[in-house]
């Protein structure tokens, strides 16, 4: 189990990434884009591309959902109670890397 505190550490260990408020939940951002919001207590949503939410819930349909905006896939909703740190890890990496600078990606070695 992880907490959202624990989750939203996480996060913030990613270069420039910073918490901010979005319409009254916090919101995970790099170079002021959300990489993933925390919308309760049990929940993170990680905004990944929509491979990489097919892939997150084909490997892990106990903890990972899809999350529709609209007819958008938007994200993936991970389940805190059932994730691993390691998994979650991942996740938020792979979301950072989508929305962070071409610059920042270089100065820390990460590839888009």
């Amino acid at each position: 189990m992880i907490t959202t505190h624990q989750a939203r550490e996480l996060a913030l260990e990613l270069p420039d990434a910073v918490e901010l408020d979005h319409h009254g939940i916090p919101s995970l951002r790099v170079n002021g884009k959300i990489f993933a919001t925390v919308p309760d207590e049990r929940h993170i949503r990680v905004m990944l591309d929509e491979g990489g939410v097919l892939a997150a819930v084909a490997e892990n349909p106990t903890i990972c959902q899809k999350f529709w905006w609209g007819s958008r896939l938007a994200c993936v909703v991970v389940d805190l109670n059932r994730a691993e740190t390691e998994l979650l890890r991942e996740l938020l990496a792979d979301a950072w890397r989508r929305k962070a600078p071409r610059q920042l990606l270089r100065e820390h070695d990460c590839s888009p």
